[in-house]
């Protein structure tokens, strides 16, 4: 039988799609909501592999179920086009980015189109558009003109906080600011000139302009967040990142530390992704603890989570970065301490930590309940940004800390007695115990001697509860052009937001997409990038998560110019109801994008304080590798099985050339590497064969698959079906085009039902009960499968159910019907061409889905495991309308039971209706 012919089906109905708008949203609906939304892609100018549509098919499945449900569905799609990749395009060919971006998006438009997905592209938003980013300006300028009030616990007008220092300065305030705010009366206030005021203000400001460390990368010359820094490179181009002070913009996301925790537990998100953002905060609850310097004035303040352990402490270390550190090292160990220095501040981010070293400052402290003499260390294991950049080194009862006193040969007080014996190497770190050697707190439990030395420490000077957490403030800037400008200007060096009038304030024309030669930012080219009173713009632009901070709330309402969202669209769409993207997100985007939706919600902006209910993280589609192996120092290469006789080098090869056994086209390979054809190449059999390895698919191992490729081969939606039918959404798995070839013959099959030689063969036939039944059952299962994105056991129920109706023959419009609807949310374009066969003019993405009827449902009979004292005997068939006690008497008087019971009396039968029965006999 001809198959069917998708190529000329698919091009039919997207063409039908575009000019009707099928997918349109409504902006008005009396229908329930459903919301469900893809990361958007930043999109590069290599496309999309297989791999990338694997979320946004399962988006689109979901969208169309419910659709067909009954919901008014927001399924919406656009770019995340401000990023790094662009402006390194740009600095070595000339290109301006916003071309190549505005190319690059085109592509990747035309490639979601061409794979049936329902998107509503006249919601289409883009970050790197000044209608839009004009609103993540806004966005700014009200974090800028906000503060965070501790009394409500939300950020309010700034304009408020004003009123309060005329009115009493800021003693007793209860506001998030910064460590080292001044206090100040309001007569300060009022006496203060403009720049005090502004830079008082500044302390408390949601967004303000600090002296921070940041990952400097020199090569690209830019600021690099740390999920940007992997072991000491950049993530783009693997370029060195050192430390470095600089002048940044900052949001006050710490202020939001604890709604941010709190707000986890009611979302339906992976456990993963939360635990990842509960350590991200990393909320610890503790004592600060003040050690006096000897022969100084100085204290330094350790924050501890264990003050039962004080009387363990044989050394304290700071980080390198501390500021005290000039003040108190002696000269002795100036030049030993400054070199360590140095070293240090070039340790980034790194996912293996570097060896724990150190350097002794010559310097001591005294124990606050003791008063001996601890030694002062600098360490590179100590974090300047996390509790006070000071450790109270307590070797027997951390690791850390053993390590580090192990090195350097420390002494190793221990503390603390186990609850029970241990004969494990190192430190006890357990919180369970007894203390020891712990002066008046000996014979304490942990959590007795921690509330005492808590309530002395407080009550003696030398400490004070605090909880402190792991975030830090998020820096706001980057040294690149490629970015929204952010909106403010300097007059005498104090930083002004723009008026609202003046949004968007839009990117300049440069000579060169590099920093200056005195390394100011690429803007600092621009000519005029002033004021009308010429008043300097800020250079650096916004980092890349700001327009992805926000964008959920934009697609509610993408055209208005008078407000990021109207508040009625709002009201109705509310939040994201399913949000679909990668795990590798867990932190940077959807931290930052809780942290924003949280402040729009405290100044009223919008009325939901968290974006999205529920969240899936797509696994991975792996590619499978292929591999060349060349002998050392030889330009000779030798098939798999040969190369047991040589020492090889395995070599990616590009799996285009590479056939489903393995074997390499080697006429393919020369056409596309020349200098080969000069290499000699021992073959198996007359054939060289590649090894074969799953791997992460990308560019650099040659094992990307284009998806267009596989449209041209098997149509969308074969590809939508296997991209599903691969496995659980949320696991990665291998790609194997070869595995694609069974879910087209499936597609063929569904068409060879409703044609027949070409030929409509659809009949008003009724089916038989046996169908009627199947038919239903797979309704039910597909309809919940589908609802709960259990994608590839729905499609495998469909399949079973084709291949029931071609064993039958079936061809009955009573039981195709509702197959062509089941079918629909999965592969569309066969299923609107069946639709429109079977007699409609409406789109199959509107009709009702299939509902079950009950009554086929039920079992006839139903088999019953026979348990004896819980080990299953035998099982016996009963009809489901026969009830408990006529179960119960014939199990009793079967054969086989009898010679299970004996004689035995006093029994019991447990009956489990429609599961199982047990009988208890008394041993």
């Amino acid at each position: 039988m001809a198959a069917y012919p998708f190529a000329k089906i698919e091009s039919k109905w997207q063409r039908h799609w575009a000019a009707k708008g099928t997918y349109a949203t409504a902006h008005a609906s009396k229908k329930p909501k459903y919301y469900i939304l893809s990361m958007f892609p930043y999109p590069s100018g290599a496309g999309l592999h297989v791999g990338h549509p694997l979320g946004y098919i399962a988006a689109d499945i979901l969208a169309r179920f419910q659709r067909m449900r009954g919901f008014e569905v927001l399924h919406p799609m656009g770019f995340d086009a401000f990023g790094l990749p662009a402006e390194q395009y740009a600095i070595q060919t000339g290109a301006h980015p916003a071309d190549t971006t505005r190319i690059n998006m085109e592509r990747y438009q035309k490639q979601l189109q061409a794979m049936g997905l329902s998107y509503d592209w006249s919601r289409k938003i883009c970050t790197s558009s000044p209608d839009y980013y004009r609103w993540t300006q806004w966005i700014f300028i009200q974090l800028f003109h906000s503060w965070y009030n501790k009394q409500t616990d939300k950020a309010e007008s700034i304009d408020q906080l004003i009123a309060r220092f005329e009115r009493n300065g800021n003693a007793h305030l209860q506001a998030v600011c910064d460590e080292h705010t001044p206090t100040f009366t309001a007569a300060d206030w009022k006496a203060a000139s403009q720049a005090q005021q502004a830079q008082w203000l500044a302390h408390y400001r949601l967004t303000y302009l600090s002296d921070v460390e940041v990952n400097w990368c020199p090569a690209l010359g830019t600021v690099l967040s740390n999920d940007e820094v992997k072991d000491g490179y950049s993530e783009r181009g693997g370029h060195p990142v050192e430390l470095k002070k600089m002048k940044q913009w900052m949001m006050r996301i710490t202020a939001y530390a604890d709604r941010l925790l709190a707000g986890l537990a009611p979302l339906d998100w992976p456990h993963s992704v939360k635990e990842m953002q509960r350590h991200w905060i990393g909320k610890s609850v503790g004592l600060e603890i003040q050690f006096q310097l000897k022969n100084a004035s100085l204290r330094l303040s350790a924050f501890t989570t264990r003050p039962d352990t004080l009387y363990g402490v044989s050394f304290i270390a700071l980080s390198p970065e501390h500021s005290f550190l000039d003040d108190i090292v002696t000269e002795a160990q100036a030049a030993a301490v400054s070199a360590f220095v140095a070293k240090a501040r070039k340790q980034v981010v790194q996912s293996t930590p570097p060896a724990i070293r150190g350097v002794f400052t010559g310097a001591y402290a005294l124990h606050p309940l003791t008063q001996r003499l601890i030694p002062i260390w600098v360490a590179n294991y100590i974090l300047e940004g996390y509790g006070t950049g000071v450790v109270m080194g307590v070797p027997a009862h951390d690791e850390r800390d053993f390590q580090f006193a192990t090195t350097y040969d420390l002494p190793i007080p221990s503390v603390i007695r186990p609850a029970t014996e241990t004969n494990a190497d190192g430190p006890y770190t357990d919180a369970v115990g007894v203390l020891v050697n712990s002066g008046p707190y000996d014979g304490q439990r942990i959590d007795e001697a921690t509330r005492a030395l808590c309530a002395d420490a407080e009550a003696n000077g030398w400490g004070q509860r605090r909880t402190h957490y792991r975030l830090r403030d998020a820096i706001f800037g980057r040294q690149r052009y490629w970015g929204e400008p952010i909106p403010v200007y300097f007059k005498n060096d104090i930083p002004y937001p723009l008026a609202e009038n003046e949004l968007p304030l839009t990117l300049p024309q440069v000579d060169a997409y590099l920093p200056t030669d005195t390394g100011a930012p690429p803007l600092a080219r621009a000519t005029q990038w002033t004021t009308q009173q010429g008043h300097p713009y800020e250079y650096t632009t916004m980092p890349g998560w700001a327009g992805s901070s926000w964008y959920f709330f934009r697609y509610m309402d993408p055209h208005n110019t008078q407000a990021f969202c109207a508040k009625k669209a709002q009201a109705y769409w509310r939040k994201v109801d399913v949000y679909v993207g990668g795990s590798e997100h867990a932190v940077g985007h959807l931290l930052y994008a809780r942290f924003w939706t949280k402040f729009l919600y405290d100044r009223g902006y919008v009325t939901e304080d968290e974006f999205a209910d529920r969240l899936v993280n797509q696994g991975m589609i792996q590619g499978q590798s292929a591999f060349m192996y060349r002998v050392q120092k030889e330009n000779k290469y030798v098939s798999r099985g040969l190369r047991h006789r040589y020492a090889t080098t395995a070599l990616h090869v590009d799996v285009r050339w590479v056939k489903g056994n393995g074997e390499l086209d080697l006429n393919a390979l020369f056409a596309h590497q020349p200098a080969l054809k000069n290499a000699e190449f021992e073959l198996e059999n007359g054939r060289y064969l590649c090894g074969r390895e799953v791997e992460k698919m990308s560019k650099s191992k040659h094992n990307v698959i284009n998806p267009d490729d596989i449209l041209r081969s098997y149509g969308a939606d074969t590809f939508r079906l296997y991209e599903m039918f691969l496995g659980p959404i949320e696991q990665s798995k291998p790609w194997d085009t070869q595995g694609i070839e069974g879910l087209h013959r499936f597609l063929n099959k569904v068409w060879q039902l409703f044609y027949v030689e070409g030929k409509w063969a659809v009949t008003d036939e009724a089916p038989s009960e046996a169908l009627q039944k199947h038919l239903h059952q797979t309704i039910k299962k597909v309809g919940e499968d589908t609802s709960r994105m259990a994608f590839n056991t729905a499609i495998s129920a469909l399949m079973v159910l084709v291949n029931a109706l071609r064993s039958k023959r079936c061809r009955s419009r009573e039981v195709l019907h509702p197959l062509t609807l089941m079918l629909a949310p999965y592969a569309p374009h066969i299923a609107e061409e069946l639709w429109e066969g079977l007699g409609h003019r409406q789109s199959v993405s509107i009709a009702p889905f299939p509902e079950y009827k009950a009554q086929y449902l039920q079992k006839e009979e139903v088999e019953y495991p026979v348990c004896i004292n819980g080990k299953r005997r035998l099982s016996l068939n009963y009809p489901s309308s026969a009830n408990e006690a006529d179960i119960k008497s014939d199990v009793l008087q079967h054969k086989a039971v009898q010679r299970w019971i004996g004689d035995k009396h006093n029994l019991r039968v447990v009956f489990v209706p429609g599961r199982m029965i047990n009988i208890v006999v008394p041993r």
